[in-house]
This record gives structure tokens, C-alpha cells and sequence, in this order.
């Protein structure tokens, strides 16, 4: 069964597009390739059951095995050791990515206290999106009673397309709650 918000984008999205920016076809209009989850730990990367309490709760959330990602140098200030655990990530392709992207922008961020929409200014020059979470717990399969620290999460959309305005298009039209730039 394919999800839901990959029909959307197959059947509205798409021809919306192609409207709008004056394709010659379908394959030139942005696309999302994948979505990358990071969750940084810090020092509690010392830690084997903070890991794997970690670990249990981004695979709920991504519905996907995190990688351990490892510290590359030993930097004093920082009070890293090379080798050691310094988060998790997850990158996410095809139509969990579609299930994850319906669930973050439908359910996880209106659950956002205070919310008031994305910035439009976390595009790069190559049009790919990254925004951070404050809480990991606005996410309904994280168990709030079992978790014993929120930490952040790390998300970056990465879009293949011609232009950032592209981009922010085809975010726009999957209901990103992007903020309404006020003209003054």
C-alpha cells in the first residue's frame, strides 16, 4: 500500500508544479530525495543505556534502525575521544520517508508548544531544507513516562532541484507551516 502523501504528490503536486514553473515534463520539477534524522548526544554518548534509550526512540520515530554515528578526532575542550558515540542518524528513503513527512508536518508539529511555523531561511544554495526540534517527545510513538531526558533532533529534507525557489515551492505544497514573510 503506498502512503498517502505519496499520491498526493503524485497527483496534485506534481501537475501543481508544472503549472506553475512551466515544465517541459514531470522529471525537471523538485523532488524529494531523502530525509536525514541526526540526534546528537554530547557527553551522554559515554553512556551504553542512554544510547540505546535513544536509539529505541528514533526507531519509533523513523520506523528505521539508527546508525551510531562516532566522534572522527579527540578534541580536549570538547571532552571527546576518537571512536567514541557522539549520536544517531537515520536516513530515510522512498515511502517511509513519504510516512515520516506525513507524520512530522500532520501530527508532530502542531504539537510544538508555541509553534508558529518554519523559518524560510534554512534553505542551502542547493535547495536541500534543515530545521531543528527542540523536543524529541512531540512525536505520539515516544512514550512520554519512559524517557528520561528530551533531546533535539536534526532535520534535513534533501531536495533535488533547479532553484531554492523550487524547493521552497514543493515544500510549501506538501503544508510545511513555513512563517509568512510580512511585507512592510
Amino acid at each position: 500500500m503506498t502512503p498517502r502523501l505519496k499520491d498526493v504528490y503524485k497527483k496534485e503536486i506534481i501537475p501543481n508544479l508544472k503549472n506553475k514553473f512551466g515544465y517541459k515534463n514531470s522529471i525537471m520539477g523538485p523532488k524529494i530525495e531523502k530525509i536525514v534524522i541526526n540526534m546528537g548526544l554530547g557527553l551522554d554518548g559515554n553512556d551504553s543505556k542512554i544510547i540505546k534509550a535513544c536509539e529505541n526512540d528514533l526507531s519509533l520515530i523513523s520506523g528505521q534502525k539508527p546508525q551510531i554515528t562516532k566522534f572522527k578526532k579527540s578534541i580536549s575542550n570538547f571532552k571527546t575521544r576518537k571512536g567514541t558515540s557522539s549520536g544517531l542518524k537515520v536516513s530515510l528513503r522512498k515511502d517511509r520517508m513519504f510516512e515520516f513527512l506525513d507524520r512530522l508536518v500532520n501530527i508532530a508539529l502542531p504539537r510544538i508548544k508555541d509553534f508558529r511555523g518554519l523559518s524560510s531561511k534554512g534553505f542551502d544554495k542547493n535547495g536541500n531544507y534543515s530545521f531543528g526540534i527542540k523536543e524529541h517527545i512531540i512525536f505520539p510513538e515516544v512514550n512520554f513516562d519512559k524517557v528520561d531526558k528530551t533531546r533535539g533532533l536534526d532535520i534535513t529534507v534533501v531536495i533535488k532541484s533547479q532553484d531554492v525557489k523550487h524547493s521552497y515551492e514543493l515544500l510549501k505544497q506538501f503544508n510545511f507551516p513555513f512563517i509568512q514573510k510580512e511585507n512592510n
